[in-house]
């Protein structure tokens, strides 16, 4: 169990998950996860930051999206705003443009202003952006 928490951050959900598969009586996983945060093998926040870190810079995905990943894997939700105030206003915007435009300029000839505005929208939607910040966004985008 240290090596597979070693290989990669996780949280105590999937350390639980993961000895559950392994049929570990009950007894033993708690002294196992136990033993694994001692050892600093296992540490919630340490996971929430590097999560975080790698969903945004490396997929873009939004806040609400990470937000809603990091719930599902029963994190505290004090440490997931902790964490997601840890990203750049800036470089988040910044992501957020680049995105609508390379959605942009996918769109079809004989699409009308409206369809692609659609269409921008809901894949931003789906990256987990907020829709305020989207449709602020979309519209300097489209101006531009």
């Amino acid at each position: 169990m240290e090596s597979w928490c070693a290989y990669q951050d996780r949280c105590t959900f999937e350390v639980e998950q993961k000895l559950i598969s392994w049929n570990t009586p009950i007894e033993n996983q708690v002294e196992i996860i136990e033993h694994l945060k001692k050892n600093r093998f296992l540490d919630d926040n340490r996971f929430v930051a590097s999560f975080i870190s790698g969903k945004f810079k490396i997929k873009r995905w939004g806040k609400l999206k990470i937000k809603y990943h990091l719930i599902q894997k029963r994190i505290d939700k004090q440490a997931i705003q902790t964490g997601l105030q840890t990203i750049d206003m800036d470089l988040y915007v910044e992501t957020l443009k680049v995105l609508a435009q390379k959605k942009l300029l996918e769109k079809k000839a004989k699409e009308d202003i409206w369809a692609i505005k659609r269409r921008v929208c809901a894949y931003l939607v789906s990256k987990g952006y907020e829709s305020d910040l989207i449709h602020e966004i979309v519209a300097e985008v489209i101006k531009a």
